[in-house]
């Protein structure tokens, strides 16, 4: 039997699943077909691929080898056929950009608007969704390029510094501190109330961080997972929350409280996997980001 492309996507399907009947269903063959198509591949290799003996079908030690290797060979072949129907005129094309929450609250509607401008050709797909889950994503080849914060990234990455996000502690107008101009000294947060992201967020773990090191422990009274749901909790309520004084900026219902000490910066930056194909989408958009972030005056824009 020759080996086919379909071969490793049924081996690899059945793998997810643990089970032939629904692998079928979302290959849309029938399960005699599925069981038959990976016998033969078996047969070929001379190799037990899968083990069926328990209730959820499992990858062999030689399974899991053969499907790590089919893998890397279906991502190589998308971004192959990605290279193919790439057009260097930007009359069409593909962006899949993951970024994290704080960025579509204030950057990714600019972006957006800037790219579709230029080139409306251009296909964009956004995804909300945690640092730890970009980085993985881009190694996968989920996503094309991410925005997130610069640090300690997945072996095979590259970040490239785009600007400097300051944080700071906001609530409503109708909290107001009465013409305060003082900073807030951060051991008053220990009688204060909070609504923040949620713990698997990196600005959660940057608060989380700022606060332990100075010994408060605030009741956390709203947990969410997005800025919007922040955003619009904090104007109804008496809690405070932590933002970027970018987003605060564009709320005239939210008033900033400066913090003593004052929350540390963080850098932003546009993440993307080292080897990737940089199709012309992905370099259009990065110039984008750049020209953007220079023109709204971002802290230490490079």
């Amino acid at each position: 039997m020759a080996l086919e492309l379909r071969h490793l996507r049924y081996l690899l399907a059945v793998a997810e699943h643990g089970n032939f009947t629904r692998a079928a269903e979302d290959l849309h063959i029938s399960q005699p077909t599925l069981s038959q198509q990976i016998k033969q591949l078996e047969r070929t290799l001379g190799t037990q691929l899968l083990d069926r003996t328990g209730r959820t079908v499992r990858l062999t030690d030689a399974g899991e080898a053969y499907a790590h290797h089919a893998r890397g060979a279906l991502h190589q072949l998308a971004a192959a056929e990605r290279a193919v129907h790439d057009v260097r005129d930007l009359t069409r094309g593909r962006l899949r950009l993951a970024v994290t929450p704080t960025f579509t609250a204030y950057l990714v509607g600019p972006l957006t608007a800037e790219l579709h401008g230029r080139h409306p050709g251009i296909s964009l797909t956004v995804r909300e969704t945690t640092q730890d889950r970009i980085e993985t994503g881009l190694l996968a080849d989920e996503f094309d390029l991410g925005i997130a914060f610069r640090g300690t990234h997945l072996p095979g990455l590259t970040g490239t510094a785009l600007f400097t996000e300051t944080l700071t502690l906001v609530t409503g107008n109708h909290r107001a501190t009465g013409g305060r101009s003082a900073a807030l000294p951060v051991r008053d947060l220990a009688d204060r109330q909070l609504a923040l992201l949620s713990p698997d967020f990196a600005t959660r773990g940057h608060i989380d961080g700022y606060l332990e090191r100075h010994g408060v422990s605030p009741r956390i009274a709203v947990e969410a997972n997005s800025i919007q749901a922040l955003t619009e909790v904090v104007q109804r309520t008496s809690l405070a929350t932590v933002l970027p004084d970018a987003i605060t900026h564009d709320h005239p219902r939210l008033t900033p409280v400066p913090l003593d000490p004052a929350l540390p910066t963080r850098t932003v930056a546009l993440l993307g996997r080292a080897d990737a194909y940089r199709s012309a989408a992905a370099l259009a958009f990065t110039r984008i980001v750049h020209e953007l972030v220079r023109a709204r005056g971002y802290a230490d824009a490079p």
